[in-house]
Parts: structure tokens; sequence; C-alpha cells
């Protein structure tokens, strides 16, 4: 059995800075926009990961190494997004997104991004 944050991520229950992908948060309103925020993280490829995939993708199944790798870095891209934001007065990230893209055939590059905001209950 394998650790449940070892294939996915997110947000902690606790975290001051709600991170969501919609354009609102139901109950709250948007008291003021601060604006766009990001997270960013370049990962180099682990010679071993890179070895053992290879072998595991003639044969098919999950790139286990691969996805572990790709979890932690976005992760780290939102851990950074909301370091940002909470720098900058916000305590919500609005419409979050993540952008992957290869990094010069050296690593992968993650952003996560999105909009802070100062979000407050209604009522």
């Amino acid at each position: 059995m394998s650790n449940l944050d070892d294939f996915g991520g997110g947000q902690r229950p606790d975290d001051s800075v709600l991170v969501v992908t919609t354009n609102d948060v139901p109950g709250h309103r948007v008291e003021r926009v601060i604006g766009e925020v990001f997270g960013l993280t370049v990962r180099s490829r682990h010679l071993g990961t890179q070895i053992g995939a290879g072998f595991k993708s003639m044969l098919g199944g999950e790139l286990k190494g691969l996805t572990k790798t790709l979890v932690e870095s976005r992760n780290q891209a939102m851990e950074r997004l909301v370091e940002q934001t909470r720098s900058r007065g916000g305590n919500a990230v609005l419409m979050m997104r993540f952008d992957v893209t290869e990094a010069a055939d050296l690593g992968t590059e993650i952003c996560a991004y999105g909009t802070a905001a100062v979000i407050a209950p209604i009522g």
C-alpha cells in the first residue's frame, strides 16, 4: 500500500489561503482582487527514473516514479503560489490552473497560477 500523498496532492485543510479553480467561492464575497500570482518550479529528470520509465513503457502500465516526481513538483509549485498570495495580503486564489512544459530538454517546468484575492464570508 502506498502513501496517499505519493500519488496525489492539493491543499491542506488548515491552510490560511483557499485555492479554488472557480471564479468565486460559494458563501463568500470578493472584497479585493490583488492580481495574478504564480508559483514555479523546474525539475530535471532523474536518470534512474528515466531508465526505469523506459523499460516500463515497453511493457505498459503506470510510470510510478514519474508520477511521484510530477506530484512533488505540482505540490511545490502550489506551495509557492500560496506563499506569493500570503505575501501580498491575500487569503484566496481564484481560477487556479497548472501549466506544464518541457524546459529545453533538461527538465519539466510546472507553474501554478491564478488570481490572488481577499475574500470574506457573506453574512
